[in-house]
């Protein structure tokens, strides 16, 4: 079956808020064999929502939105989709009943007025309810068969109702599909997409029919497999297949898959092999230790870290030599390494990470321009480091920086 989406707010259209909800309901319907071929995304205007439910229903006769369900003035889905359908909104009074029962668990005594309007349904309606919130959902069909699923915008009701609700009625309306949509993501760091695709050669193509999706980030670029058209143990069994073989070419580079976090993934390196980490941070200000201590129970493994910004804490804290700042500057592969073997020794860790760079905008040279970053981890052998030139913004440069220095240690890890 295929199906359209259709997300509904001023809020997505400015850029205010990131649209998760249409990426959500796509993973989520894929997994029981529903395509959806059409995203879209239209503000609070009541002509442009019913132009865009037509024009879905019109393609594929199966079209659900989100948003527009809310009490306040600007959430005009409803009676948009209403009229588009010739019904009259009517008051559901079970409705009424369960909202001002949500605000009594909430110590709300009365609830307010403004709320009625979430009771005003379209005539004919089948109505979805929404256990994590005041706004229902609804189901709503024509003669033709064509119908149209509103959910709320809000993303903790969205997903919550998509699980306990469309998921079910969707079902209903297709029945089990036999074949299922579904992808794998490996995840690569530390190489760019265009040297990727090289090193993949035939396989950036298609891996076993699969098509292949490039999808570069600061992370890295994630190569994500897609398999159409068969049962689910017939899908997993052919991206398992392909996932070894992507592994085989691309080799080292390919640090996970799906959602792993290289942080996560050397906090548990380190954890397996009994050893305590401590970070020093120069251009990265601290991040890479914001990365690692976002990792509940990183603190059995994580020391701590310290940000020597100014070449004096760098020295008094952390030992870099002022011979070395003299002749190789701050940003050089030589502090770097003396800034990973300094924090080493005054935290007491068996592993010192050393980071430092110019993120820019401003402070670079011919010979360093903007970007450059020099990264090196102690304690692993001999001291390794790395040198890059990155583009990007200064937070980009920053959270690659934080990634390369992560995989620094995995790659150190990985030869023990």
């Amino acid at each position: 079956m295929q199906i359209e989406l259709l997300t509904i707010g001023d809020e997505l259209l400015l850029g205010f808020t990131v649209d998760t909800n249409a990426a959500f309901l796509a993973r989520t319907l894929a997994e029981i064999g529903v395509e959806i071929v059409h995203r879209s995304t239209v503000g609070d205007d009541a002509d442009r929502i019913a132009a865009a439910v037509a024009e879905a229903i019109e393609r594929t006769g199966a079209v659900i939105t989100t948003g527009g369900l809310g009490p306040t003035a600007d959430d005009r889905t409803r009676p948009a989709i209403a009229k588009l359908f010739g019904r009259e909104l009517v008051r559901d009074d079970r409705i009424v009943a369960q909202i001002q029962q949500r605000f009594w668990r909430l110590n709300v005594a009365q609830m307010p007025a403004t709320n009625i309007v979430q009771a005003m349904v379209p005539a004919g309606a089948r109505v979805l309810d929404n256990r994590h919130g005041t706004a229902p959902g609804l189901f709503l069909d024509d003669a033709r068969g064509r119908w149209v699923v509103m959910l709320p915008g809000v993303p903790r009701e969205m997903r919550g109702m998509t699980v306990d609700t469309v998921v079910p009625l969707v079902r209903e309306l297709v029945g089990d599909a036999p074949s299922i949509v579904v992808s794998r993501t490996l995840r690569t760091t530390g190489i760019g997409e265009s040297a990727l695709a090289e090193r993949l050669g035939d396989l950036a193509r298609e891996v076993d029919g699969m098509p292949l999706a490039f999808l570069p980030g600061w992370e890295g670029v994630d190569l994500r497999l897609t398999s159409r058209g068969h049962t689910a143990a017939e899908a997993q069994a052919e991206l398992d297949a392909a996932a070894r073989m992507l592994r085989d070419v691309a080799g080292p580079i390919v640090y996970g898959e799906q959602g792993d976090d290289l942080a996560s993934l050397v906090i548990a390196m380190c954890r397996d092999r009994a050893l305590r980490i401590a970070t020093a941070e120069s251009c990265t200000g601290g991040l890479l230790g914001a990365r690692i201590t976002q990792i509940p129970g990183s603190s059995d493994v994580y020391a701590g870290g310290i940000i020597a910004y100014a070449n004096e804490v760098k020295v008094a804290q952390l030992g870099v030599r002022d011979a070395t700042l003299a002749t190789h500057g701050a940003v050089s592969e030589e502090v770097a390494r003396e800034m990973a073997e300094g924090v080493q020794r005054t935290l007491g860790t068996s592993i010192g990470v050393g980071i430092t760079g110019i993120a820019g905008p401003g402070g670079g040279s011919p010979e360093k321009p903007v970007g450059t970053v020099w990264l090196a981890v102690s304690g692993i052998g001999d001291t390794r480091s790395l040198g890059r030139v990155y583009v990007g913004d200064r937070e980009e440069i920053r959270l690659r920086a934080t990634q390369a220095s992560l995989d620094l240690v995995r790659r150190a890890l990985g030869s023990l």
